[in-house]
């Protein structure tokens, strides 16, 4: 049942008869429906709840406030030392450092607390007098204005400016390379540090923009690439996106060679591949125009590593010994994952690590 007024609950100045629980026997309860209903005493200490209607609101208000209105009178009489004193300690307790708004901010990062919470926890704490006045209990809500200065929105992106010279770090293009990501929420580009001296930066996010062509552009043109020129790395889509190639199951997929896909006979038996030289619109699988350097590019090695154990157990011959020995190494994995050679990078490093494999295996089919 909602209330329109909760129960408001107090001090117990004496515990015979302004104490809820000494009053109320918990043992006696309604067993039937012909049996009188319970009555809660409406006490200073304990005051009812009410669910009446907004109309017989008012007069019940003036009640309640007349009866607290006594209570305190009577409290002051009898010299009652107030309750919020014993919480607090006494007077001794006011004299003692109230934490500011940095002190509740540095709090609220250790305890890891999200926005709502950390509101919460200053309210009550205001409440309780345990913090200083100049506290402010919204000040959560923006947590990062002292930052929305070196960041810029535009078509959906939030970029930054003037990043190293606000950090105070001198800015060598060399030392620096831009990893670019997305998933189906976000797209984002971070700066790592190539001898990892300095934490990573994050320039720009988005959770507008798609993963295409266009929004690559629109990141770089934001972090004016073209000035820096750092190193780029990506998964192979990105890679894909930033050389101008053809999405989707096409014939030249690599930026790296001519690598025919659809020629499924020949992918593992032949070697070697012409080198791709241009990339001209329109051309081996070239749709537009490159975004940066091929020689900028690093290929990712977890990719690379994924890659290689899948087409190597794809090679294996699926009768031979080796291939038999994988099904009873992962006997959690299905057939089907083992065929087509879908491993993680901890069952990578497992197979590895193994001696009894290597001595599992034959000649390669074909070569």
């Amino acid at each position: 049942m909602k209330f329109t007024i909760p129960r408001i609950w107090r001090e117990p100045t004496d515990h015979s008869s302004n104490c809820y629980f000494c009053m109320v026997d918990p043992s006696k309860r309604r067993t039937g429906k012909n049996e009188p209903a319970i009555t809660y005493p409406d006490l200073p200490s304990s005051i009812a709840p009410c669910h009446t209607a907004m109309s017989s609101l008012y007069p019940l208000l003036r009640k309640r406030a007349a009866i607290l209105e006594e209570s305190s009178k009577s409290e002051s009489e009898e010299d009652v030392v107030d309750p919020d004193d014993n919480f607090r300690g006494g007077a001794e307790a006011r004299n003692r450092y109230h934490p500011n708004q940095k002190d509740l901010h540095d709090l609220i990062i250790d305890l890891g607390l999200t926005k709502s919470n950390a509101e919460l926890l200053t309210s009550r704490l205001k409440q309780w007098n345990l913090l200083d006045k100049s506290v402010q209990v919204a000040d959560q809500r923006k947590p990062r204005q002292p930052f929305c200065n070196f960041f810029t929105r535009q078509d959906g992106l939030s970029f930054c400016h003037s990043l190293f010279e606000a950090i105070g770090i001198a800015c060598n293009q060399n030392e620096w390379r831009l990893f670019i990501d997305s998933s189906s929420r976000s797209l984002k580009a971070v700066l790592l540090h190539n001898g990892n001296n300095y934490p990573s930066l994050p320039p720009a996010h988005s959770v507008h923009l798609k993963k295409d062509y266009n929004s690559i552009k629109t990141l770089l043109d934001a972090l004016k690439y073209d000035e820096y020129g750092w190193e780029v790395i990506g998964d192979f889509k990105m890679v894909a996106f930033l050389m101008g190639l053809q999405g989707s199951f096409t014939k030249f997929p690599c930026y790296l060679c001519l690598w025919d896909s659809r020629d499924t006979k020949a992918n593992y038996h032949r070697r070697d591949w012409s080198q791709q030289t241009e990339f001209s619109v329109w051309r081996n699988n070239v749709k537009w125009k490159p975004l940066v350097d091929p020689r900028k590019v690093l290929m990712p090695p977890l990719h690379i590593k994924l890659g290689l154990m899948k087409q190597f157990v794809r090679a294996v011959d699926k009768e031979s010994a080796a291939f038999m020995y994988l099904q009873d190494f992962f006997p959690k994995l299905s057939e089907a994952k083992v065929k087509a050679g879908v491993f993680i990078g901890p069952q990578i490093k497992k197979i590895l690590e193994c001696n009894e494999f290597p001595k599992k295996l034959t000649s390669c089919r074909g070569l």
